[in-house]
């Protein structure tokens, strides 16, 4: 299945900006495997001094959002999970700038970083390939939100392909 797949139903809010960020080229898998490493790579390529900067006061640094879309990944992929076993409990926000204050990112290395986003991504694959199409087309609310198992899935690659945009645009 493909982002082109999803029917308006399966989304709302905020989500479709995400999912409307993700390449209707490969499947949700494909995109799951491929968009992690060509993330990494792109971010191998950022200069050092980069790191911990901040475009402006207040604003996170790289090593911030990349914590930021390792946090955000688990809490879509429990979501996912919680839907796909047909959980009925609609669930919570989060409030991001919280999590990324009490997350201390900035005193990581970029490397520990990325090798913790990439095991986050085998979990998420793992999750998503043990979903049956019935799963995959469950529907939940999250964030006061409708959204299907599968469209959980192309949020994480479209909140990942986001804040790659940001970077190139106001940090690079």
């Amino acid at each position: 299945m493909k982002q082109s797949d999803l029917q308006p139903k399966e989304f709302a809010g905020n989500f479709g900006t995400y999912i409307n960020q993700v390449s209707i080229e490969y499947t949700l898998i494909e995109e799951l495997e491929i968009s992690v490493h060509r993330f990494i790579k792109f971010v191998q390529n950022i200069p050092l001094d980069k790191f911990d900067y901040r475009y402006a006061e207040g604003k996170w640094t790289i090593k911030d959002i990349i914590q930021h879309l390792i946090d955000a990944e688990r809490i879509f992929a429990y979501r996912a999970l919680r839907f796909a076993r047909n959980d009925k409990t609609e669930l919570a926000g989060f409030e991001e700038n919280d999590y990324v204050d009490q997350a201390n990112a900035t005193k990581r290395s970029i490397q520990e970083l990325l090798t913790e986003m990439a095991v986050v991504r085998q979990a998420t694959l793992s999750l998503f390939k043990s979903f049956s199409n019935e799963e995959l087309l469950r529907i939940g609310i999250a964030s006061h939100n409708q959204i299907s198992v599968r469209a959980l899935g192309f949020t994480i690659i479209g909140h990942q392909n986001h804040h790659q945009r940001v970077f190139e645009e106001r940090y690079l």
